[in-house]
């Protein structure tokens, strides 16, 4: 095995699992909140679920490759079940960036009570698992940062149509279909980078020390 594959293995074992784990609980989180408030639309889509493959987005996996920012398949919400649309829609779509916010500081608990009772010198298992819980604190950032930026149809946008004028989001909510777009040119142009990065690494910054 050459020292390039060797290394690639490491850095799928390394970011893999937090950042399925951090993709699935933002979904569910969505889900269940939306399920509470009286929507099953995500339950009987059996996306109420741990399971990973249910929510992977093969597009947002791949950004995450690339450009260092990714999503999940969106998990289906009908607002025709909410007593309060605006309210309960604004509740569901805080959901996700608060679920990765929370495995985000879980994960610095426990690299910092890691790094307390460790050795100076920790031995492999310990320096994996170390690298293991700051790579989670980075990912969760990450995904609940650029989720709560206002295009559509990230998480951000969802929270803007909530707090909106109902007429005004309505017509925001049309820029859906080329939120994508918008996104990729945002990418290009740099402008992603400069908005959700500094913001990443000073709540890292501020979790892990």
């Amino acid at each position: 095995m050459s020292d390039q594959t060797l290394h690639f293995l490491l850095k799928l074992l390394l970011y893999a699992p937090p950042l399925l784990l951090g993709l699935t609980l933002h979904e569910l989180a969505h889900g269940y909140t939306a399920f509470r408030l009286g929507d099953p639309t995500a339950k009987t889509a059996g996306r109420l679920t741990l399971n990973p493959i249910k929510h992977l987005d093969i597009l947002g996996v791949l950004a995450f490759v690339f450009l260092k920012v990714g999503w999940a398949k969106p998990v289906p919400v009908d607002p025709r079940y909410f007593r309060n649309p605006r309210k309960d829609m604004l509740a569901v779509a805080l959901a996700g960036p608060v679920a990765n916010l929370v495995l985000a500081l879980v994960s610095a608990i426990l690299l910092n009570g890691a790094q307390a009772v460790m050795s100076a010198e920790p031995n492999l298992v310990q320096s994996f698992f170390l690298l293991l819980c700051l790579v989670s604190v980075q990912i969760n950032v990450m995904l609940a940062v650029f989720n709560l930026l206002p295009i559509p149809p990230l998480d951000g946008s969802r929270i803007l149509m909530g707090l909106l004028p109902p007429q005004t989001a309505a017509s925001y909510a049309r820029l859906e279909p080329y939120g994508f777009l918008v996104v990729l040119v945002l990418f290009y142009m740099g402008l992603i980078g400069k908005v959700v990065l500094p913001i990443v690494d000073a709540l890292v910054s501020l979790l892990v020390g």
